[in-house]
């Protein structure tokens, strides 16, 4: 039997880095072209939640861009790790001890699973942005093609 030649790294970094950008960019079209259900479950106290919305859905998509095409990783990284502490610290932890009014008593636990869901998922993300803050992309990024370009190498 073959022994199992591993992935390429530079596969590995692309893949990781669309997996990882997939929830930034599919979250930020919502807040952009479809957020009903976002309003609606916005706490009370957010102003002008249309235009929070849109801004929160604008600064998901360029950091999800951003990283997807492997281009200013440490700025997508610090944007979106910042978006994810203020998001998980003003809104997900609150909600945990807080369902809103139109959650009825019968469906307070399905409240409390996607608000700790939500806040889990949040923490792991904010590591993976702490990784971004120092990662250098694979050859398959426009950082690396703009690298390439400026050295005067066409290769690959």
């Amino acid at each position: 039997m073959g022994k199992i030649k591993p992935i390429s790294s530079d596969f590995a970094d692309l893949a990781f880095r669309i997996l990882f950008c997939l929830i930034f960019i599919a979250l930020g079209g919502e807040h952009v072209f479809k957020d009903d259900l976002i309003q609606r479950l916005m706490p009370v106290w957010v102003p002008f939640p249309k235009l929070v919305s849109l801004a929160c859905g604008l600064v998901l998509l360029s950091g999800g861009a951003l990283i997807a095409l492997g281009y200013k990783l440490r700025f997508a990284a610090i944007l979106l790790g910042s978006f994810l502490v203020v998001v998980t610290a003003l809104v997900h932890g609150p909600a945990l001890a807080n369902a809103p009014d139109f959650i009825g008593p019968e469906n307070e636990w399905l409240w409390q699973i996607l608000q700790r869901s939500n806040y889990v998922k949040n923490i792991c993300l904010l590591g993976v942005c702490l990784l971004l803050l120092n990662y250098t992309p694979g050859k398959w990024s426009l950082h690396a093609i703009i690298e390439r370009r400026e050295s005067g190498d066409a290769s690959d």
